[in-house]
């Protein structure tokens, strides 16, 4: 027997429709005609559902010890709760486009009230420069018809990793290309002087793992330790994905 859906909340504002939608045991944003932006496990918010949410989470660790976040793009919020749980962080700072997205999370997606998390609401762009540095900053910005233009904006995303405290890392949630290369491959290539690194996913996205300096590796042994630590916690294995991390294509 199929779920049957049911419209939990719609909300229009200057940039159309917001809605959340339930199914079984899943919540969904969705934005415009149906399209979803995020998935929601209703006993678990921190729960990610999907590899592309996990390869973040992947990029997350690339840090041994973070303590500040910054999120471009909040959705539904289940990246920043994960992070919240599962890292060391005191300091999360959340930009958010539109005002429904944040109340709808709130209200119905399970967006916890940490007194760790400081959500804005406005463009990522015009709030970026006004953020505090942070030790790991996630670049995941989608409208209704796919990603927004900051997400192969060269002055931008060159501000996300000017963003980064010493020892950061910027983790971008990119869509891939037919060829599977990630959208923009060159500009990013170009931008980040080929010294960072993709991890495909099966959803259709390219997950960029960008440090702050060209000075700073990759730690693949230790990456690997605090992913099997943090695996009966999470309730599933990131290996795969460490397994499937690339460099630039």
């Amino acid at each position: 027997m199929v779920d049957e859906e049911r419209l939990l909340a719609e909300v229009r504002d200057d940039y159309g429709v917001v809605r959340v939608v339930e199914v079984g045991d899943y919540r969904f944003l969705e934005f415009g005609e149906g399209i979803e932006q995020s998935c929601v496990f209703t006993a678990d918010p921190a729960w990610l559902e999907y590899d592309y949410t996990r390869a973040m989470l992947v990029g997350a660790l690339c840090h041994s010890a973070p303590e500040t976040a910054l999120f471009l793009g909040l959705g539904a919020g289940t990246l920043t709760q994960a992070c919240l749980r599962f890292l060391p962080l005191e300091d999360v700072e959340a930009i958010e486009l539109r005002p429904a997205v944040v109340e709808l999370a709130s209200r119905c997606l399970g967006l916890g009230d940490d007194p760790r998390l400081y959500v804005r609401v406005g463009d990522a762009d015009a709030l970026l420069d006004s953020a505090e540095q942070a030790d790991l900053v996630f670049v995941d910005l989608y409208t209704d018809v796919g990603p927004a233009p900051a997400h192969l904006a060269w002055r931008f995303l060159e501000r996300c990793q000017a963003r980064l405290a010493e020892g950061g890392w910027l983790v971008i949630n990119q869509w891939a290309s037919a060829d599977g290369r990630p959208l923009g491959a060159a500009l990013l290539r170009g931008l980040f002087h080929r010294h960072y690194w993709e991890i495909p996913v099966k959803e259709g996205n390219v997950i960029l793992l960008v440090p702050g300096s060209l000075e700073q590796t990759l730690d693949l042994d230790g990456l690997r330790t605090r992913a099997a630590r943090l695996a009966p916690m999470l309730g599933y294995s990131l290996e795969s994905l460490i397994e499937a991390i690339r460099a630039p294509s």
